[in-house]
């Protein structure tokens, strides 16, 4: 019986929207039942419940049936793509441990070893309270400072029963992680605000000091995590506060769930490569799975500082960093929508709006909620409304603002100074515009309850919401909640997060135009009753489809597909260089073969993406420093041969490995020399390079039109290289310079066009390293008169895909089309085709495992050099006409004696990985000290 997408009788891996809208549809499924059945047990009265929970009749168990068949599916779902199956499991809630800065609740110590404990409101508290899909804990600083260990016992026993864990700073910690970076730098900077001017030398020491424990106390929080996680949680770190935290549990654990959530804007890059540790930052959130944003603007701007301040790549997906890519998305968070439309219902608040009514009769009630904030744009509102009453004299006695400023951070002298300069506006319009019986603006320095608030939310006619910047703004949302009835109008600031999700039905604004805030006010005080009916239905939908819940869901769920997404992409990558077993069947081979790449292989690490600003140097290759030891050791061994197979010309391979006893194959093995011999071309017959002219012409164009790009002429080849340009403009300038080519230089010519991550390469056809190998390993054989078979290849480079056919070339079981296409192209001079490599016969003497055979034919004579000028290099030719010939068996490697090696690469054809040149480094250094010891030991036997 055929299986399905979603059972485990089929193959088929569904893509992650269908799992994600799977999961989705489930969930609805769900809701649906438990509010079918809270209504089944409402009809039954309370003799439908038991001690546990509700019964059904007997044979009649579909609601848990329900609930466990989601949760099994669910995790057969998930299953089918991690590889494991699920063996008569009991279903379980997947635990969330939820890390902010602050715990939920609020601690007050009433003696030695007692607290009280208060839940605390808030958008992230209501969100997940509501959440039935996970078994949600707190992790978090309790707000308070808990010097002595009874205290830290008894605090944490009471929070325990809140499900929640704390964190304990101690003061110092506190001053300079919270009061510091996190308010003084990260969150002026995030809703762009700038960073504090540095006056003085002290200044700057206090940031360093402050950037320290913020590393300090995010160490701190990861300790926490990392005592209470068990295998399966989810991590789910929220905020600027911790920044540094993913990368903090990614080093204990790589197999942790991992999201961060920020609540704020995300500045543009221009603004966030102000920070000085923008760079530790931004890697430190990318160790997450996941990382979400209120909007899209703000993931695209998280996206663009990493490809501009890192070099990283941007995807559809999100960021891209060595194959490990970070999924980066908008999850705009909601409210609990149902708690405000409930609480309307209530007798304390329909007395509320009673008085309030009568309170305003024959008045239109403006309405402004807002923290006594610099971002929340006050005196832009008042100023606004000011100016409409000045235009419209007919509205003074007929509207009143009622504004609401919530006192934050009242001992900071610059909020000071905002609430000194709000109260005297509102004295002077209130002066201007008032009467002895009513004032125009109603302010208020304080919060309101609940019940007060969903009142006055209740009979607003018009809602103002003017912020400068706000990572969302659910003053909106909650006011759109309780406006049913009277239908009011949003006014709503276009850079308030929430302008991306009510921006239909609500008037956008800009809160700097003070002109088009008033226009708006009256726009709003006039509108005909069925335009806002439309548009608060528009926007009441939302707010009521989009709840805290859902949101907190759509993350968590989107986090585990991350995680599964990820673990299919790691099932494809090829797994790390097994050094050991390299090294032991280096030892036991007679005759290697080393081919190394040079270019992010052998070279210095000065090509990471945190030193992108040091062109100068990065474009002059250089040999790694403590490669010198273990490559002249390589070299030296007579068992051993070294080749350097590299894009780069000619010139710079003589500068960097002149002195050692290697062979030299430049511009992808076009050019060969020994280090002791004259170059000599191995370029096939009858390479038409006519088309080099033109296309040079072209680069030279495209060089002068993009600041800090360059061209790199070749003998066998152009490169255009963008990689120091600016990220967008260098990607504008390839994709017009490839649209050019292809329709006029190169569009009858016989090139190759290879894209690097940041190059642009013409080439001629047939130019790459496997396609030269076989004529540079043919002339290295003739020329060391080797009688033994290569017993042991060794390839490692960061080749692009071009010219990882280098690869495959050593590969003992291509079909033979594959080896034809690879190895004998017409065009490619004198080389066997798969068939006459197979005719070849070893001498008797030779035994070879016929599944690991490659064949190449050698000429004898000495070449015919013939002159060639590059750098004042004379070349020779490999091409000999009517020479003698014999044939015999050159590679022996037995399958397992071939190790081919990706640096930095994960999509490759590679079998092997190593991560970086570094990596690479430390592994010739292990052969090169293996052998030595080897030589040394066989010597004293003798």
């Amino acid at each position: 019986m055929p299986g399905n997408k979603y059972n485990g009788n089929s193959a088929y891996i569904p893509t992650r929207v269908e799992r994600l809208l799977r999961e989705r549809e489930l969930r609805e499924q769900r809701k649906s039942s438990r509010a079918s059945h809270s209504n089944e047990v409402i009809d039954n009265h309370r003799g439908a419940v038991s001690e546990n929970g509700p019964r059904f009749r007997e044979g009649d168990n579909s609601g848990v049936a329900f609930v466990e068949q989601y949760l099994e599916e669910a995790a057969e779902a998930r299953a089918l793509v991690e590889g494991c199956e699920r063996q008569d499991e009991r279903p379980f809630r997947q635990r969330l441990l939820v890390v902010a800065n602050r715990l939920p609740v609020s601690a007050v110590r009433r003696g030695e070893d007692s607290w009280s404990l208060e839940i605390s409101a808030g958008g992230l508290v209501s969100a997940l309270l509501g959440v039935k899909e996970f078994e949600a804990k707190w992790i978090g600083w309790a707000g308070v400072n808990v010097p002595d260990e009874i205290g830290q016992k008894a605090l944490a026993k009471a929070l325990a029963e809140k499900r929640c864990i704390p964190v304990f700073l101690d003061e110092e910690i506190v001053h300079q992680y919270y009061n510091g970076y996190c308010n003084n730098i990260l969150w002026p900077l995030f809703h762009y605000l700038g960073l504090p001017q540095e006056d003085r030398l002290a200044t700057t020491r206090s940031f360093q000091s402050q950037f320290a424990a913020y590393k300090k106390a995010n160490q701190m929080f990861a300790d926490v995590v990392n005592t209470h996680y068990e295998e399966g949680d989810v991590v789910w770190c929220h905020d600027y506060h911790l920044m540094y935290l993913p990368e903090c549990l990614k080093k204990y654990n790589t197999k942790m769930k991992v999201g961060w959530f920020l609540h704020t804007p995300f500045p543009s890059s221009e603004i966030h490569r102000t920070l000085p540790s923008r760079s530790e930052l931004l890697r430190s959130v990318l160790a997450a799975d996941l990382v979400g944003f209120h909007t899209y603007d703000y993931a695209r701007h998280f996206v663009s500082a990493c490809t501009r301040i890192l070099g990283l790549e941007g995807t559809p997906e999100g960021v891209e960093d060595q194959g490990k890519v970070t999924r980066v998305a908008a999850f705009p968070i909601g409210i609990d929508s149902a708690r405000f439309i409930g609480a309307l219902e209530l007798p304390q608040v329909q007395e509320h709006i009673k008085e309030l009514k009568e309170r305003f009769s024959g008045r239109k009630v403006m309405l402004g909620v807002d923290r006594l904030d610099m971002i929340k744009g006050i005196p832009q509102k008042i100023l606004a409304f000011e100016k409409f009453l000045e235009e419209n004299p007919n509205w003074r006695d007929k509207v009143v603002l009622l504004q609401i400023a919530v006192p934050t951070r009242t001992d900071v002298p610059e909020y000071q100074k905002l609430t000194s300069q709000v109260h005297e506006i509102v004295g002077r319009i209130n002066g201007r515009f008032g009467t002895l019986t009513a004032v125009p603006i109603h302010h208020l320095d304080r919060s309101l309850d609940f019940h007060a608030l969903c009142a006055l939310y209740a009979v607003t006619d018009v809602a103002l919401v003017t912020s400068l910047r706000d990572g969302m703004n659910l003053v909106s949302y909650e006011f759109v909640a309780c406006q049913d009835a009277k239908k009011g109008v949003l006014i709503l600031s276009e850079f308030a997060g929430a302008a991306q999700s009510l921006g239909a039905g609500a008037i956008l604004v800009n809160p700097w135009n003070i002109t088009e805030v008033a226009a708006s006010i009256g726009q709003a005080l006039n509108m005909p009753v069925e335009e806002r009916e439309k548009r608060h239905r528009h926007n009441f939908h939302h707010v009521t489809m989009h709840t805290a819940q859902e949101w907190a869901e759509t993350f968590v769920s989107e986090l585990n597909d991350t995680v599964v997404e990820a673990q299919l992409r790691t099932s494809k990558v090829p797994p790390e260089l097994p050094r050991d077993d390299a090294m032991e069947r280096y030892l036991q081979s007679s005759n290697r073969l080393l081919i190394l790449g040079f270019n992010a292989t052998l070279t210095e690490p000065v090509d990471s993406p945190g030193s992108r600003g040091d062109q100068i140097k990065e474009m002059e290759l250089k040999l790694h420093p403590e490669l010198k030891e273990p490559l002249t050791a390589l070299c030296n061994d007579p068992k051993t041969t070294v080749v350097v197979l590299s894009g780069s010309d000619r010139r710079v391979l003589d500068k960097n490995f002149g002195e050692y006893d290697m062979w030299l194959a430049a511009e992808n093995g076009m050019f060969l020399r020994h280090t002791n011999g004259k170059w000599m071309t191995t370029m096939p017959e009858h390479l038409n390079m006519e088309w080099v002219d033109s296309v040079k012409h072209v680069f030279e164009y495209f060089t002068e039109r993009t600041p800090r790009s360059h061209f790199e002429p070749r003998d066998t080849s152009l490169v255009w290289n963008y990689k120091y340009a600016d990220v967008e403009f260098g990607r504008l300038q390839a994709r017009d310079m490839l649209q050019h080519l292809w329709t006029g230089p190169i569009s009858n010519a016989s090139v190759d066009v290879v894209q690097g991550s940041r190059s642009v390469e013409v080439r001629a056809v047939g130019v790459t390293k496997g396609a030269a190998i076989d004529r540079i390993l043919g002339e290295i054989v003739h020329s060391k008169s080797m009688t033994t078979p290569i017993d042991y290849v060794l390839c490692i480079g960061h080749f692009l895909g071009k010219d990882e056919d280098v690869y495959t070339f050593f590969e003992p079981g291509l079909p033979s089309d594959v080896t034809s296409i690879t190895r004998s192209k017409p065009t490619d001079g004198p080389r066997l085709s798969a068939e006459r490599r197979a005719a070849l016969k070893l001498p008797a003497s030779r035994s070879v495992a016929k599944s690991s055979q490659t064949k190449i034919q050698r000429p004898f004579p000495a070449p015919d050099r013939r002159s060639g000028n590059n750098n004042n290099n004379s070349c020779g030719s490999l091409r000999r006409p009517s020479p003698e010939k014999i044939s015999w068996s050159v590679l022996d490697l037995k399958g397992d004696n071939y190790f081919s090696c990706a640096v930095g690469r994960t999509r490759t054809s590679a079998r092997y990985l190593l991560s970086s040149s570094d990596d690479v480094v430390s592994f010739l250094n292990r052969l090169a000290n293996a052998s030595s010891s080897c030589e040394l030991f066989s010597g004293l036997n003798v």
